[in-house]
């Protein structure tokens, strides 16, 4: 018996010592499998990003929760980490031999060989970016994170939300170290976005402590707990409230006082092309955010012509409405002021948009059985973007739901101004940003099977955005824009896009002003002018990102039409939709590929 034990016992430290090597060889070498490695790539930073591990939720289902009380590095350090991960993975990536593999690994192969070739060209300027600014950085997305992000369950939950709370210093500290290494490296934001960001930060620490949002959400979703009673409630709040006074101000504080240094030498906001090598780092964002081989000037050129095409059928239809004197952008401006076009700035006239929102998305939804075979499974609903960041926010976006389906995914408006919201542009942005648009193709995405993880996220903007302005236009064409007047909204946003070609590639490539491009928006497209300084500044600090969206539409439909021709009689355009969804995101020639390739 003794000798049996032994053997046993030497089989099972066997086993132990195998599957411990097999672990190590995985995760910190080439695995044989280049399915597993797949994985690897997606997994092992996402376990390094606590928020990120909230969001997306995988681990949660499995009963693991060890992440949900911290919060992601954003230390120099950590970044650099990452850029070298990125390099290796690579390089293991490269040792596979892409020609063994079959039709879906091989397209898994070069959707991630984009990526990583992109991102290892792109480490040069890792730091020519502005990652505070007035549209997103720690001051805003870390609040939103803990509102909409940050789940509060049970008092577990709760606590882990106070234990979030009481690492903003920690947080702030190494965003603010990131921001003094760029300055040392002459990159520095726009005069503007120090100006507002220090407006912001200001006025979201001007609350008491028990009165502040971060408090008061943790005191709302609590009282929906069951479990720790009244005097474990008590304590749970009496700690959030010392962490909001004792953590979460101090940390603003540190940043304003920084920002306070940039605001005293900083001078100008121009475009990326005054930072070092600001033309050489402007080529590089062009590609990367259109993932194809095109220049500034080519973008620039492209944004003319279809600015030109645009505008002529807008002009068509604001004749027949009654409208022919001026430009076009003040015939759409004088347009949407007109009372029959908004809704009361109230909190009645809000409540009547996001239902009639609701209403379209719907009606949209129920008769696109014969135009898509994938669906997603999870519904979308609409939201109003929170009052402490509307400000600065867009006019829309779209938060996807978490992988366990724990909640829906959102369509988030902004009602900072009700005179911003014209009718007559809704269905439009109904249309893009839930269905068929972003909803479709990210929810879709999150439900596929039998790819690795990273084909399901959204990695690719000209992929996302593009197919969330295909979807304006396919909605056109499938009746849902019978009045002339929603019709001219869709081309008002198809304008919108077209601008973006046109003042993106003007800021950072022909070293337009501010001042120029917010004129140039503002005749051609004929929003409000809060909004066009909002875009204008928004293409200032995240440079090329605009370019996507109509980039991305023109490719899809461009493949659409050639399949057609190709397919003759046959072409089946819900075919053509799965082809476009059925395989994830993914860079625009490997679309391409796949669209006309047929490979899976």
């Amino acid at each position: 018996m003794k000798m049996l034990l032994k053997v046993l016992g030497g089989l099972v430290a066997a086993v132990v010592v195998l599957a411990v090597a097999a672990f190590v060889q995985v995760w910190y070498f080439r695995p044989l499998s280049i399915d597993i490695f797949f994985e690897k790539v997606f997994l092992k930073p996402v376990l390094e990003e606590p928020e990120l591990l909230s969001q997306l939720r995988i681990l949660e289902p499995m009963g693991i929760d060890f992440h949900n009380d911290d919060l992601s590095d954003a230390s120099v350090a950590h970044e650099l980490k990452q850029a070298a991960r990125l390099r290796e993975s690579l390089g293991h990536l490269q040792r596979y031999d892409r020609a063994a593999l079959d039709q879906t690994d091989a397209m898994s192969y070069d959707i991630l060989d984009w990526f990583l070739r992109n991102g290892a060209e792109g480490e040069r300027w890792m730091f020519h970016d502005y990652p505070v600014n007035q549209m997103f950085g720690v001051q805003n997305s870390l609040p939103t994170f803990m509102l909409s992000i940050h789940q509060i369950n049970d008092a577990e939950g709760a606590r882990d939300y106070v234990a979030r709370l009481e690492k903003f210093p920690a947080k702030f500290g190494q965003v603010i170290d990131g921001l003094k290494h760029r300055e040392s490296i002459g990159v520095t934001p726009p005069k503007f976005t120090v100006e507002k960001v220090l407006d912001g930060m200001k006025k979201f620490i001007e609350p008491a402590p028990a009165e502040h949002v971060l408090y008061t959400n943790l005191k709302d979703k609590l009282d929906k707990v069951e479990g720790p009673g009244a005097d474990g409630k008590a304590a749970i709040l009496a700690a959030g409230e010392t962490a909001v006074a004792d953590a979460v101000y101090p940390a603003y504080r540190s940043l304003i006082a920084y920002f306070e240094h940039l605001d005293s030498v900083v001078t100008a906001s121009s475009g990326v092309w005054a930072l070092p090598d600001g033309d050489q780092y402007y080529a590089w964002c062009v590609k990367n955010h259109t993932t194809l081989p095109l220049t500034p000037e080519q973008v620039h050129q492209t944004g003319l012509a279809e600015v030109a095409r645009i505008e002529a059928e807008m002009d068509a239809i604001l004749r027949e409405n009654g409208l022919a004197e001026g430009g076009v952008g003040a015939r759409l401006a004088k347009l949407a002021a007109d009372p029959s076009q908004l809704y009361p700035d109230s909190d009645e006239g809000r409540a009547q948009a996001i239902a009639d929102y609701a209403a379209m998305i719907t009606d949209i939804e129920k008769g696109l059985g014969q135009y898509f075979a994938l669906k997603p499974g999870i519904g979308v609903e609409v939201k109003r973007i929170e009052p402490f960041r509307e400000k600065t926010a867009p006019g829309a976006h779209y938060l996807s739901a978490p992988r366990d389906k724990s909640r829906p995914a959102i369509f988030y408006i902004n009602m900072r101004d009700m005179r911003e919201l014209y009718k007559f542009g809704m269905r439009t942005l109904a249309y893009h940003e839930a269905i068929p648009g972003h909803h479709f193709q990210i929810a879709t995405a999150q439900d596929l099977e039998g790819l690795p993880t990273f084909r399901t996220l959204s990695l690719f903007t000209a992929y996302s955005e593009g197919w969330a302005l295909y979807s304006e236009r396919l909605a056109w064409e499938f009746g849902y824009h019978d009045d002339p007047l929603d019709n001219l909204g869709r081309l008002q946003a198809e304008m919108f896009r077209a601008v973006r070609l046109v003042v993106d590639t003007g800021l950072h490539h022909k070293r337009w002003t501010r001042e120029q491009a917010i004129e140039y928006f503002l005749d051609k497209t004929g929003q409000p002018e809060g909004d066009a300084v909002a875009e204008i500044e928004r293409y200032l600090v995240a440079p090329g990102q605009a370019l996507a969206y109509k980039t991305g539409m023109m490719k899809i439909v461009e493949l659409r039409e050639q399949l057609r021709q190709r397919q003759g009689g046959q072409f089946d355009l819900k075919e053509f939709h799965t082809r476009v969804l059925g395989a994830g995101p993914m860079p625009l020639p490997v679309l391409e590929q796949r669209v006309l390739g047929g490979a899976s």
